[in-house]
């Protein structure tokens, strides 16, 4: 699967997808760092990548339909996150994705549990 990852993680953020032979490309490596989340939100679009972001804002769906691209994971982590608790969320989420598809949906990842907002599109 493919991956953008919000200005909000850095490179260690894609080792565990890479290792699980998935292609991420971070928004710092495409020099998209510091553009609107509507500019970050097209990208997603037209590249046809899941968006991973700690980005709140991203779980407006009627700002951000998921159902437009390769589906949107949201991690939720506690104050002050930790590069552990952001890798030990996208391997929950990678865990998930193996028996479902987050094309088209919201996921919202937090440490006990996975959040799914499915599309309420006619498309």
């Amino acid at each position: 699967m493919k991956f953008k990852l919000d200005e909000n993680f850095g490179s260690r953020a894609a080792k565990p997808l890479i290792s699980e032979g998935h292609d991420a490309h971070t928004v710092h490596e495409e020099r998209l760092s510091g553009a609107i989340d509507q500019s970050i939100f097209e990208v997603y679009i037209q590249e046809k990548r899941c968006l991973l972001t700690l980005d709140l804002d991203f779980t407006d769906v009627t700002r951000f339909p998921p159902h437009l691209g390769a589906g949107i994971a949201v991690l939720r982590t506690p104050q002050n996150p930790t590069i552990q608790m952001i890798e030990f969320l996208v391997k929950s989420m990678l865990r998930l994705l193996e028996t479902e598809s987050i094309t088209g949906m919201l996921w919202i990842v937090e440490p006990s549990r996975i959040r799914i907002h499915e599309s309420t599109s006619t498309e």
